[in-house]
């Protein structure tokens, strides 16, 4: 297996972010079949890292953020192949280590994925809530 090297790529390509959904297995919470929104997602975005591996895309975490009070962590998507191996931690590691001290950072987690994130030691919160359409 080839050295994991990270870094912060604000200019990754649409086609390479939706290989890496499909091969994480997130492809089915996003819209992959969108290439046009998926371009905007990574566009708007304020942080984008990513993990490589003999220059394959392998993993990324993209958040938004004003990266002095709340980081969103919008997407954390490691190929399978790779999964439990650590890439994820490191990924939110370096999201965190991009924001100042004291920023508040979360994320939603996908069904699949709460144990992953038990095991990585996040904090559920109880107060959250999700809207879509405010009638």
């Amino acid at each position: 297996m080839a050295e994991i090297v990270y870094a912060l790529e604000p200019g990754l390509t649409a086609a390479e972010f939706i290989d890496v959904l499909h091969r994480s297995g997130l492809a089915e919470r996003r819209p992959v079949n969108e290439p046009e929104r998926v371009e905007a997602m990574l566009r708007k975005a304020d942080l984008i890292v990513t993990a490589r591996a003999g220059g394959a895309l392998v993993g990324v975490a993209r958040s938004v953020t004003d990266f002095v009070y709340c980081c969103y962590l919008s997407d954390l998507a490691v190929d399978r192949a790779l999964q439990g191996r650590g890439v994820g931690k490191e990924l939110m590691r370096r999201t965190r280590a991009e924001v100042r001290p004291g920023t508040t950072c979360l994320l939603l987690s996908a069904p699949k994925a709460v144990t992953f994130y038990e095991a990585a030691g996040l904090q559920r919160h109880a107060n959250a809530f999700l809207f879509t359409d405010m009638p």
